[in-house]
This record gives C-alpha cells, structure tokens and sequence, in this order.
C-alpha cells in the first residue's frame, strides 16, 4: 500500500514539473511575478459573468415561451 502512495506521489511532482506556470520564480516584484495570473483571472471572471447573463436571458426568455404556450 505504502509502495502504491510513493508511486503516486512521485508521478505527481514529475507532472507538475512539466507544467506550465504563469509565472517566473526568479523575479522579484510582485506585479511582474503575477501579472499573467491576474490577467487570467479576469479574463475568467468577465466570462463567467457573461456566460451567466446569457444563461439568465435564455431561461427568462424560455419561461416566458412557455407561460405563452401553457396558459
């Protein structure tokens, strides 16, 4: 079991290795060290604030045909 756990462990941190981060672990300045993650992350939230518009519009949008179907 505890073979199975260090064969996992180490997969792990060889895959993590291999990733991509959005950052340089060398430099020294907070906004040059995060600036691609802080982009991302605003890149993320605007996308969902618009996919969550867009799935409200459709639902209200769709209730509205049913009520005019049903009633």
């Amino acid at each position: 079991m505890f073979a199975k756990i260090a064969t996992f462990t180490r997969e792990v941190k060889t895959e993590l290795q291999k990733a991509t981060w959005p950052w340089d672990p060398k430099e020294k300045a907070f906004g040059a060290k995060y600036k691609e993650l802080i982009d991302s992350t605003v890149v993320v939230i605007i996308a969902m604030i618009l996919l969550s518009a867009f799935v409200a519009i459709a639902d209200f949008a769709l209730l509205g045909i049913n009520k005019l179907l049903f009633s």
